[in-house]
């Protein structure tokens, strides 16, 4: 998977429209393997993406869960210390 892309579901604040956007940018161009489309593919990436986008969305709002929100910062200081240790010079 996508370093990239991240957990989006049951998180406290929760997910903005904007984080939905960049993770489905960030499926598009690995799926596709094309950082910037050419102006000939643009409008297809596009389209791709807003699908994308709203996929996510929709199963978003259908999933639910007993858990308890997980805490974003939380989240990010055990990313930063997975990274850490992934990269950690040998």
């Amino acid at each position: 998977m996508c370093r990239s892309i991240h957990v989006l579901f049951n998180l406290d604040p929760p997910v903005t429209a904007e984080e939905i956007e960049a993770a489905a940018l960030q499926y598009v161009r690995k799926v596709s393997g094309v950082t910037r489309p050419t102006a000939a593919n643009e409008e297809a990436f596009a389209a791709a993406v807003r699908a994308v986008a709203e996929a996510t969305t929709t199963l978003l709002q259908s999933l639910v869960t007993k858990a308890p929100p997980r805490d974003r910062e939380v989240e990010a200081a055990k990313a930063r210390a997975r990274a850490a240790k992934r990269y950690a010079r040998a």
